[in-house]
């Protein structure tokens, strides 16, 4: 009930704010179509000089411009209500003449001119006119040119900031909500100074029109006056240029305030704290310009003519400044060399040891060679990849890698890096820069010249070759790749061979509860069956054969449905791999849906059956030395054939069998995908390449 209430009242109050905003918008268009009284125009008029001020504090207290990103949107919005109120005035001014009864302009007219009649009129248009003078050559131009560079500038900049956003996230020093928060900030900041460099328009515009407003108001004012109210032109004259004179400061100055503001708020793009905090810490920066000021005060006032008695107070006051600056300067650097001496005595003292030593779950070391690699000024080309990669595998897997830390070795040679999963070595690789690998895919090529090497990712022949023998490369059949895509590729072969080692107790749990929130159920009906290891096991069961565990909602349901029957992980993965058969079928079968296989000799697929083992790790077949050396070498032999024949390997045999089958050819043949007949599904269809058989006698 209170949620219900809270809701309520956030949304009355949304509600009302948005009815209060809305009934102000067409008040201001009415203003330009509807005749006002004066005592509202008054009101208008406070009110608007009331918003000006507000703008300003508001970009003063500001400690970041986007904090205040509504301001384009509120330029515009005050401008069109100014605009509003200068017709509004004139309407009234024209209409009243000398009857003429607003407050606010009369009072601009005669009390902040400085004075009455004629003489009043003059300085009242000299003041006008400086005002208009100032906002329009100097402030809203230089605000207007600010907006257009600082929108440049950070458009320019754009790519290499979302590219250090990259960087830091993939070395682990911000998490995934970080990084994502800070790329909203960046095109939310693109956004404002693009919305800037447009909005600054509206000021100038503003103070053009006030000018023709004005010359319209004092010329249409002796018109109506002579013509229509039957004054004489020297009265009419003196009448409506005072009251266009106090329109016109009236409008202007709550335009001169906006103009300021937006001068401030897009010289502010580089502040960390609000303008009263950088004017404390910038000009508090250096006691030697209070020195320089106060002795330059106190020499003038030596010299005849000047007003002594103002120079030597100020100078008094300056280098008391610069003494208090001085002394607190010498204060914090006794204070720096106490807290440098300290932490010196600390790391002379044996620091006691955390008992836990961390390692990263995923950490890519490079030679200081290869920092160029991972550089921002040369384009960070692998920092990018190494984003891709982590997408690529949690949309093939199912598995949601970890942050990959970057780190330099200088135990490594220059050139070389080394792939680790949780501080143990998975890969080498050595990089040649400058170069690019022309990796053979098969068969007979022309020979190219370069160092001869090996692809570090699938172990194939291959070329250092130069830029200028890239393209004769292709043309000769040769997959030619760049240092980058080399260790991206050797990474993801990584990730995917080890991907079952990956996955931890911590990140199955962090997958049932994002799971939770959509089939509760589901989740809810596993975790009272099976613990977070359990299922883990599971998940590394499938991972290790290269089957996605995207689907989580078919596997979770399949193992509720076994769970009342055992908790064998072997059969639990067996029954899985079978509720995840359509997908594993089209994993691997061809554009017609046809799955090419090798089956097993029923008798020497028996002989394995009765050879299964119980062991801690799981079912495994205990085959006799002589009988595993000619399974595997029957194995081999009939891969090399349908390798030859241009297909994948498969070996298609029964769900007693399957697992043996996989357990037995490990070692030897550890990417050979084994399937089970359940797995098949019913648009699959089957053939065959041949049958694995060799004749084996007792001995």
């Amino acid at each position: 009930m209170a949620d219900i209430q809270k809701t309520l009242r956030s949304a009355f109050g949304r509600e009302k704010t948005d009815l209060l905003i809305t009934v102000g918008v067409l008040m201001i268009v009415m203003m330009l179509i509807v005749p006002l009284p004066t005592w509202i125009l008054d009101t208008m008029m406070s009110v608007n000089l009331m918003l000006a001020i507000m703008i300003i504090l508001i970009v003063l207290f500001t400690n970041d411009p986007l904090e205040f990103s509504l301001f384009p949107t509120i330029l515009l919005v005050s401008t069109v209500f100014g605009l509003a109120l200068n017709v509004s005035s004139t309407r009234l001014i024209l209409a009243k003449g000398e009857e003429f009864d607003g407050r606010i302009v009369r009072a601009f007219a005669t009390f902040v001119v400085g004075a009455e009649g004629t003489q009043g009129i003059v300085i009242g248009a000299i003041i006008f006119i400086i005002i208009i003078a100032v906002q329009f050559l100097v402030i809203t131009k230089g605000a207007t040119r600010v907006a257009e560079v600082a929108a440049r500038f950070t458009l320019d900049a754009l790519p290499g900031k979302q590219m250090a956003i990259d960087a830091e996230y993939n070395s682990g020093l911000i998490t995934d909500d970080q990084a994502r928060k800070k790329k909203s900030d960046l095109q939310k900041s693109v956004d404002f100074y693009g919305a800037m460099d447009g909005a600054t328009k509206f000021v100038s515009g503003t103070v053009q029109v006030g000018i023709v407003i004005t010359l319209i108001n004092v010329i249409g004012g002796i018109i109506v006056g002579v013509t229509i109210h039957g004054e004489p032109v020297t009265n009419a004259l003196n009448t409506y240029t005072s009251l266009t004179i106090g329109d016109g400061l009236v409008s202007q100055l709550p335009t001169l305030i906006i103009s300021v503001s937006t001068g401030l708020i897009v010289t502010r793009s580089v502040s960390d704290g609000s303008f009263g905090t950088d004017v404390k810490k910038q000009f508090s920066a250096q006691s030697r310009i209070y020195w320089i000021t106060a002795v330059f005060l106190f020499f003038l006032g030596v010299l005849p003519g000047f007003p002594w008695y103002l120079l030597f107070p100020l100078s008094a006051m300056t280098g008391f400044m610069a003494y208090r600056l001085t002394k607190r300067k010498m204060i914090e650097e006794e204070l720096a060399k106490t807290a440098g001496e300290q932490e010196k005595a600390e790391k002379d003292t044996p620091a006691e040891m955390s008992p836990v030593v961390p390692l990263d779950p995923l950490s890519l070391e490079l030679g200081y060679g290869l920092i160029p690699l991972v550089d921002q000024d040369n384009g960070a080309e692998l920092l990018d990849r190494l984003t891709r990669i982590r997408r690529e595998a949690a949309l093939d897997l199912g598995l949601v890698v970890p942050r990959i830390r970057i780190i330099d070795n200088m135990r490594l040679e220059p050139s070389e890096y080394c792939l680790k999963i949780k501080g143990v070595e998975m890969g080498r690789g050595a990089i040649r820069m400058g170069h690019f690998l022309a990796i053979n895919p098969g068969g007979e090529r022309e020979t190219l010249e370069g160092e001869k090497t090996t692809d570090p990712a699938f172990g194939l022949p291959a070329i250092w070759i130069t830029e200028a023998n890239r393209e004769k490369a292709e043309r000769n059949g040769y997959t030619v790749v760049d240092p980058p895509s080399i260790v991206a590729t050797h990474l993801t072969e990584i990730i995917k061979k080890h991907s079952s080692e990956i996955i931890g107790r911590q990140e199955v749990r962090s997958m049932l509860d994002t799971l939770k929130e959509n089939y509760p159920a589901v989740v809810e009906e596993v975790s009272k069956v099976f613990s977070t290891g359990e299922i883990q096991k599971v998940f590394q069961g499938l991972l290790k054969e290269q089957v996605s565990i995207r689907n989580l909602v078919v596997i979770l349901e399949t193992l509720g449905d076994y769970g009342s029957v055992t908790k064998d992980t072997g059969f639990l993965i067996e029954k899985v791999r079978q509720a995840l058969g359509r997908q594993i079928c089209l994993q691997y079968a061809e554009e017609d849906n046809m799955l090419r296989v090798l089956t097993v000799n029923p008798e020497i697929e028996q002989r394995i059956v009765d050879s299964r083992m119980e062991s801690a790790t799981g079912v495994v077949a205990a085959l006799d030395p002589r009988f595993q050396r000619q399974w595997i070498n029957a194995v081999l032999n009939s891969v090399q054939e349908v390798q030859n024949l241009g297909y994948y390997p498969l070996i298609l045999c029964s769900e007693a069998a399957r697992a043996l089958v996989r357990s037995s050819t490990e070692r030897d043949i550890p990417d050979l995908v084994v399937l089970s007949v359940p797995e098949i599904a019913q648009n699959i269809s089957i053939e065959s390449l041949g049958e694995i058989s060799f004749e084996w006698k007792e001995s």
